[in-house]
């Protein structure tokens, strides 16, 4: 399962938010991998706008594992703050994005003749 969630940074707090990220604690690393997350991304643009993505087998059980998880909590309690419009934890609260295309799905029902 792939999964992109959305969120916003407050403008004046990306550059703090992009050194947080390039030091992530090595037990929050290990949370996430624990509960079963992936090829897990961080984008962020200019204004703000961030794009995460992610691959896992069960979203929701990854969801529960993080939420149950204190490394995760206490990480989540000093992120929350550099996000705009956000009402609790930012790896439960995130807007989920739809996916509508997907290159590799596409490709595997093409007739194999067309390959």
């Amino acid at each position: 399962m792939r999964v992109c969630f959305q969120l916003q940074v407050h403008p004046e707090l990306i550059d703090q938010y992009i050194e947080r990220h390039q030091k992530v604690w090595p037990e929050m690393l290990q949370a996430i991998k624990d509960a079963g997350r992936r090829n897990y991304s961080l984008f962020l643009r200019g204004d703000g706008l961030l794009i995460g993505y992610y691959e896992t087998d069960d979203d929701q059980a990854a969801q529960a594992a993080l939420d149950a998880d204190p490394r995760t909590a206490r990480w989540e309690e000093q992120m929350s703050g550099f996000f705009l419009s956000l009402q609790g934890r930012p790896d439960q609260q995130a807007a989920r994005l739809t996916e509508v295309f997907n290159l590799e799905d596409q490709l595997t029902k093409l007739p194999a003749t067309t390959k």
